[in-house]
């Protein structure tokens, strides 16, 4: 059955809404078909006008050229069927039809330049500027290579006159900047997009183009933050729009010249459609080109055998993709240099797939999967070291161990790299140590580690060191602590610290070594609390008592030594820990704290990071971020050239930034905090731990950037940290995620998306039980399904939200959802507005009845301001639901009924603004200056102009911005009120 004209009209809204697309150019060929069985010409039109509009963004752009055909000779034939607007639109598509016969190779320049002049010819008989037409042939000009032309239709497209024929500002700018870009001109080509970027000027498809555009420019100046922040901005409006296939193209070559290949294969992957022919080529090549760039630079870093996505109907190498991408890519740009006689595509098209990298590191935040790089094979083996260089490097360890420095542990790496094949050579001290370090660098194979411990132990004694033999076996017990020998290993440690005590009693053992041996001993115990809670308590004051013992001996030997402070330092260290576990962060802080004081005092800030980091956490626990801000910047700072074990490492590093970053955010320095939780998600990555330490740095990534405000950045990362986070983190996380994401997707404007999110998150809130979060996620859910004009949905939503707050006894809240069904009933039909005023009496009601039970002073300043804005809300919903103006008739006396009502409801508002006194000064103005309004609307001009002269004496010279804009409001009313009345008022 055919539909009606009226129901035609509604499916073509109904297409357009839709995604761009195949489907919808379908759609919309089939609405051309039908509307001309109607016989209907302007319903013709408009479904022609349609298709043209469909095609014109999407991957099937080529098939404009025939409907349009067939509109220009409708018009030529008989131009009285067109009205204004579709007289409009002719013209106004002429531009993109003979834009679209310049991306399509295969039709002959000649072509191109005839349509061009029959549209010049068509603009100056249709008294139109010819803003449009010089704009036409810059782009000819520019696309074929004739750079003079394109330089004087460049000036004369920005000397003409905007007028309706002129494309949009944003598209125009996007167009000017890419040109000056072009030249070379980066700076200006900015300030060019800069109205763009900052919103002056938006459409359909801008700023997202001029983003995309923009990112290459701000790399190549430094400006690397902004590039970061218009990828994530851009990325993310762009990705699910099929005529943006080219913007892709554009992100994907940011992500390879910037270090970031991973985020492009993650980016390719979601778009291998974008492979497929079509009928827009001119986008394809902006795509083929980028992708050719992503595989050559995977090939160059060693990875042209891994698996990309590609093409469909087969798998792709990196090297496979390469050649290929770049043959399809330099094949297209031949045919459209074929007809437009110049090399300029081809040029363009090797200059980026040949491009070199920009930036080895520019962090983005998002998850990406980490790549591994291969290690190059050595051009030839390094030549064997000779006996002196050995026993150079020996003697270099041996100095920066005896007197403590951060290079120590890379220079017993460097003689270990260097010793074998000389151990003969060696003295039987310099053979124990080497197997002593042989032995540490194995502590990931804890029993093959306990074997060459005692190994090593052996040559000590052998070499007349017994101090340091027992040093070698109790590091074997805590290796045996580790391979979950507790007892075996609690013994031995036991045994080498009594005979180390013997050694230092007969003055054959420093006292670093006892104090050493000390500290290994409680870490022994350390680890065996975790066996299980069966002798909890025992291993416990075990572990006590061994602390108590190391710090004694530390204190008493302080003066032996730098080392034996910084030995000291790690049993207190080891406190703090203990401390925090058992969740006192306050007698953990002091612990921490004191750990730092020795090894500050010592000279040895660069060896207790760890210490710094504990205090960090430990403060963020008491609720003392700046002290925690101090830790960790100097766990950064002292950490980060540190080679000693358990020093800075990405995994370590990325845990203190992301620390950091949560201190700064606690003292409301956001900035930085931005900055840290972006290098914490980046080491993450680095270190393998993008789904467990990565998927936290983002959240706080997300979270930092949506207090700044920015939220499509922090929509951008939130959204590739929520699966991370489903997948292992808990549910705090996941809700903090999706809460965060729908504030900024609301923020966005994406209110269905974000009430998505809110309910989702409420979900799982809803199992808590402190429901105080489920209530507030239902209330922001229905708020979002209210915009989003869900209005049953939202209705639901709020019901949920009201039925929470009335079991958590918050009437405050609980009457704010009465007011906002109020108004969401009030959009109803037939009875909405009645149901509207019956929700705004309980709410009064409600709140009125809560304010008299109220407990305490705080209580009845929310419950007064509560019910101040109820009774202002409620007037202002009966003057809105009311029709007409007060005036004569029956329906200006019922508006004037209305008006009248409503003010009384201001007036109320007002006077219970006032009991709350200077607290609630500004909503009372607020309401007071609605009042004049109205006095206004009822043409009682003086009673509003003595309104707005008591705001503006309530106000007198204030500042701040709420009284310039409160003042501005009322001189406003009393300029008004005080002209001559207008007649019959």
């Amino acid at each position: 059955m055919n539909r009606t004209a009226s129901a035609l009209r509604q499916a073509l809204q109904d297409n357009m809404n839709e995604p761009e697309g195949p489907a919808r150019n379908a759609v919309a060929e089939r609405l051309v078909d039908e509307a001309g069985q109607t016989g209907d010409t302007g319903l013709l039109l408009d479904t022609l006008f349609n298709v043209l509009s469909a095609y014109n963004f999407s991957s099937e752009s080529e098939k404009m050229f025939v409907p349009f055909a067939r509109v220009l000779r409708m018009w030529d034939e008989r131009p009285a069927d067109f009205d204004q607007y579709a007289e409009h639109r002719l013209h106004w598509m002429f531009k993109w039809v003979a834009s679209g016969m310049l991306d399509q190779p295969d039709i002959p320049l000649a072509s191109v330049e005839k349509w061009h002049a029959e549209m010049e010819h068509r603009y100056r008989v249709a008294g139109h500027s010819e803003r449009a037409v010089r704009q036409s042939e810059f782009r000819i000009a520019r696309d074929t290579g004739d750079t003079a032309r394109a330089e004087r239709a460049f000036a004369a497209w920005l000397a003409a006159d905007r007028d309706r024929m002129s494309d949009c500002h944003a598209c125009e700018l996007h167009t000017q900047g890419d040109w000056l870009n072009r030249l070379g001109r980066p700076e200006e080509a900015l300030e060019t997009w800069r109205p763009v970027l900052a919103g002056e000027h938006t459409c359909a498809h801008e700023p997202h183009v001029v983003l995309a555009s923009s990112l290459l420019p701000l790399v190549r100046l430094g400006r690397i933050d902004e590039a970061r922040a218009h990828h994530l901005r851009g990325y993310r409006m762009i990705r699910d729009m099929e005529s943006m296939r080219a913007t892709v193209g554009d992100h994907i070559e940011f992500c390879a010249l910037t270090g970031n290949e991973a985020r492009a294969l993650e980016i390719l992957a979601e778009h291998t459609g974008h492979f497929a022919p079509s009928g827009d080529p001119l986008s394809l090549l902006g795509f083929l080109a980028p992708v050719a760039l992503l595989a050559r630079r995977l090939t160059d870093l060693g990875l042209g055998e891994r698996r990309v996505p590609g093409p469909a109907g087969r798998e792709w190498t990196a090297a496979e993709l390469h050649a290929h991408a770049r043959a399809e890519a330099l094949e297209l740009a031949g045919r459209f240099d074929r007809r437009n006689g110049s090399t300029v595509v081809g040029d363009r098209v090797r200059a980026r797939t040949d491009a070199a990298p920009l930036a080895e590191r520019l962090p983005l935040g998002v998850r990406a999967e980490r790549l591994t790089v291969p290690r190059p094979a050595p051009a030839a083996p390094p030549a064997p070291a000779s006996p002196d260089d050995v026993r150079e490097l020996l003697a270099t360890a041996r100095r920066l161990t005896e007197d403590p420095a951060p290079g120590a542990r890379a220079a017993w790496e460097a003689f270990a790299r260097a010793a074998p094949g000389r151990e003969g050579e060696l003295d039987p001290l310099g053979r124990a140590e080497l197997a002593d370090h042989e032995a540490m660098e194995r502590v990931a194979e804890p029993e093959k580690c306990v074997e060459g411990f005692r190994s090593a132990a052996l040559l000590y004694e052998a070499a007349g060191h017994p101090a340091q033999a027992a040093l070698a076996r109790a590091r074997a017990a805590l290796a045996l602590s580790f391979a979950g020998r507790a007892a075996e290993a609690v013994a031995a440690a036991d045994a080498e610290c009594a005979v180390l005590r013997g050694l230092h009693a007969e003055g054959r053992a420093e006292p670093r070594s006892v104090a050493t041996a000390l500290l290994y001993r409680c870490r022994v115990l350390r680890n065996g609390l975790d066996d299980g809670p069966e002798n909890a308590g025992d291993a416990l004051s075990a572990l006590e008592a061994a602390l108590d013992e190391a710090a004694a001996f530390g204190e008493e030997h302080r003066a032996a030594g730098r080392m034996v402070s910084g030995r000291l330092a790690d049993v207190l260290q080891l406190r703090g820990e203990l401390a925090l576990e058992a969740g006192d962060p306050a007698r953990a802080a002091g612990w921490f704290g004191r750990a730092v004081e020795l090894t500050d005092e010592a000279d040895l800030a660069w060896y207790a990071p760890e210490a710094r980091v504990g205090l960090a956490r430990a403060a963020m626990a008491c609720g003392d971020p700046e002290t925690a801000v101090g830790a960790a910047r100097s766990a950064l700072e002292h950490g980060a050239g540190s080679m000693e074990a358990g020093s800075m490492q990405e995994a370590h590093a990325a845990q203190v930034h992301v620390l950091l970053s949560e201190a700064l955010t606690a003292t409301g320095r956001h900035e930085p905090a931005v900055e840290h939780a972006l290098e914490a998600a980046h080491r993450a990555d680095q270190a393998g731990e993008s789904a467990t330490l990565g998927a936290w740095a983002r959240l706080t990534l997300g979270g930092a950037l949506h207090r700044l405000g920015r939220a499509d950045e922090a929509a951008s990362v939130l959204e590739t940290a929520l699966p991370d986070l489903e997948e292992g983190h808990g549910e705090g996380q996941v809700v903090q995620a999706r809460w965060w994401l729908g504030e900024c997707l609301a923020a966005l404007g994406d209110h269905r998306e974000a009430a998505g999110q809110f309910l989702r998150a409420a979900s799982v809130a809803q199992h808590w039980e402190d429901q105080r979060d489920h209530a507030v996620l239902a209330h922001m859910a229905a708020d979002c399904l209210g915009r989003a004009g869900r209005d049953d949905e939202a209705e639901r939503a709020y019901r949920r939200a009201e039925a929470l707050w009335r079991d958590l006894d918050r009437p405050e809240a609980y009457v704010r959802v009465l007011r906002a069904r109020a108004w969401l009933a009030a959009r109803g039909e037939d009875d909405g507005p009645a149901r509207a005023r019956e929700l705004m009496t309980e709410a009064e009601r409600a709140c009125a009845a809560a304010l008299a039970a109220a407990g305490d002073d705080e209580a009845r300043e929310l419950l007064r301001g509560e019910l101040a804005d109820t009774h202002r809300q409620t007037g202002e919903l009966i003057v809105r639901c009311c029709e007409g103006v007060p005036g004569d008739g029956d329906d200006g006396d019922a508006a004037r009924e209305a008006y009248e009502e409503g003010l009384a409801h201001l007036g109320r508002a007002v006077a219970v603004f006032a009991e709350a006194g200077p607290a609630l000064r500004d909503s009372r103005a607020g309401a007071e200056l609605a009042a004049a309004w109205l006095e206004i609307d009822l043409g009682r001009n003086a009673a509003a102009a003595d309104r707005a002269r008591a705001v503006l004496a309530e106000y007198g010279d204030a500042s701040e911005e709420v009284a310039r804009t409160r003042r501005a409001e009322a001189e406003s009313i009393l300029m008004y009120a005080t002209r001559e009345s207008p007649s019959g008022v």
